[in-house]
């Protein structure tokens, strides 16, 4: 048989070994959110650019093909006996509708972006366990407490009769 005290799991583990093992555990948690949070937002960003390139595309087409495009449609729209002022308006109107429909598959794209909502929910979650954890108080030392092996200076009288604080206790205090 082994021994219960020698494996990770054991409840004879050091305050030191528990401070490290929650330490690890609450980095793995961080580590673990912001790779929710970037997964999801890759995604987002992919819609996103999907719907950017729709919107350019659609510029594009607006800018380059509608010179050559509208005079060819027109005069061949003309050769049916319309007068030319309605084939130019006919075709400019068939570009604008061509436009409005490209921009609202753009819009659609963009509708579909969404924020991480997993890892807010995470996120959330996590900072609610974390706000009912509370330090435990410590009581304050005092300098005078500590013997000192030289003494009779002003300075050391002033150090003896100090409190001393501990940093990660205020820390935590100044946390909540």
């Amino acid at each position: 048989m082994s021994d219960p005290g020698n494996y990770a799991g054991g409840t004879d583990r050091s305050i030191g070994q528990l401070f490290a093992s929650a330490t690890a555990e609450m980095s793995a948690l961080v580590h673990d959110e912001i790779a929710l949070a970037k997964a999801e937002v890759r995604q987002d960003v992919k819609r996103g650019v999907i719907g950017s390139v729709v919107f350019i595309v659609a510029g594009v087409l607006i800018l380059f093909s509608l010179p050559v495009l509208s005079f060819a449609a027109a005069y061949w729209i003309h050769t049916s006996g319309l007068g030319l002022a309605w084939c130019f308006g006919i075709v400019g109107l068939a570009f604008i509708l061509l436009a409005g429909l490209l921009a609202l598959i753009a819009i659609a794209k963009f509708k579909k972006v969404k924020p991480p909502e997993k890892s807010i929910a995470s996120a959330k979650q996590t900072a609610a366990v974390l706000q009912g954890v509370k330090p435990h108080p410590r009581p304050a030392v005092t300098a005078g407490a500590i013997r000192r092996t030289q003494g009779g200076t002003l300075v050391d009288k002033a150090i003896e009769n100090r409190p001393v604080q501990d940093r990660a206790a205020s820390v935590a205090r100044s946390s909540t």
